[in-house]
């Protein structure tokens, strides 16, 4: 068969384009541990994934789905994701202790009023102080509803034994059948229950003043993502950030999606966004009150002493400017 130079040449731009655009569609995958699925501070990730904004950065996310505090960090030490989202202090500061191969690579939320407490709407408990021999959950050791568990329960100053009941929805089955006395929750879960009067807030994370500007949870990456891959994490980064941008300016496109990824109704996620998370709050370069939630790992066993200050440039070198 003959080809005209106009033919060949037709044929060697088609087989141009079409290397060009694969390798422009060509994106770099990043597995991901997600805790509590289905609150806004945990669906960035999924939120940027389907909004399309991680690929612009030519990265692709895939998600593994956990329970929080011990759970998401042996996913993370083994390897089997790059990065732990929404991790808590406790457990960051505690792998750091041990020689794990991780990193905070950026915050997570700061002041987290999102994070409450309940009981059933005809339990006599008004109040911790009310709650003396009964049990409280939190969701994983670890986990930054562990420490403000054991927190609020000290400031209560009664004897309240806390159990780890796993993510909001396996709490409130546990509450509502009475095999723990206090459930806890990340708003928006809980909050028709509310609406409806089935359960009864009666404690908050907020209500600890010096968690208020405190980082409670971070975002970890495993050291060989980090050192390996460090153009990816930093355009994982930027995705991040933009999606995080997106999620508060985008107006109601970002409160549908996530009603329609989550099933939540969009009135309960709108409110929940104006009151219970901010921007700032969810700023991955603010990390604040790092000295009292070394403390707070001390007083709990988590860390046997606080980190110097060049232990702490360490832990943070990676992390988000």
């Amino acid at each position: 068969m003959k080809h005209t130079a106009s033919t060949l040449h037709t044929l060697s731009a088609l087989v141009l384009t079409a290397f060009f655009a694969g390798t422009a569609l060509a994106e770099d995958l990043v597995k991901v541990a997600v805790p509590q699925r289905g609150t806004w501070e945990t669906s960035v990730a999924d939120m940027g994934e389907q909004a399309k904004i991680f690929a612009k950065h030519g990265i692709r996310i895939e998600s593994l789905y956990t329970q929080g505090g011990g759970e998401t960090m042996q996913a993370l030490i083994s390897g089997s994701v790059d990065v732990a989202l929404s991790t808590g202090a406790a457990a960051m500061f505690a792998a750091y202790v041990k020689g794990a191969p991780t990193r905070p690579i950026g915050s997570s939320i700061t002041g987290a009023r999102e994070v409450y407490w309940y009981v059933k709407a005809d339990s006599p408990i008004k109040s911790l102080k009310d709650a003396g021999g009964k049990t409280m959950a939190f969701s994983a050791t670890g986990s930054s509803s562990h420490l403000a568990a054991l927190k609020l329960i000290k400031m209560a100053g009664v004897d309240i034994k806390a159990v780890p009941t796993g993510a909001p929805p396996a709490s409130f089955t546990q509450a509502m059948t009475g095999q723990v006395d206090i459930g806890w929750s990340a708003v928006p879960f809980g909050i028709t229950a509310m609406h409806e009067g089935r359960i009864r807030a009666i404690a908050n994370i907020y209500d600890i003043p010096e968690y208020r500007d405190m980082s409670v949870r971070f975002h970890l990456a495993n050291m060989n993502f980090i050192t390996g891959r460090p153009d990816v994490l930093k355009r994982f980064l930027a995705a991040y950030d933009e999606t995080l941008d997106w999620m508060y300016g985008g107006g109601e496109a970002p409160i549908e999606a996530f009603s329609k990824l989550y099933n939540v109704k969009a009135d309960e996620m709108r409110q929940a966004r104006k009151e219970y998370y901010t921007r700032q709050s969810m700023d991955i370069r603010h990390i604040g009150g790092l000295e009292q939630s070394m403390a707070d790992a001390v007083a709990y066993k988590f860390i046997p002493q606080p980190l110097t200050k060049a232990q702490l440039d360490d832990l943070f070198k990676y992390a988000a400017k």
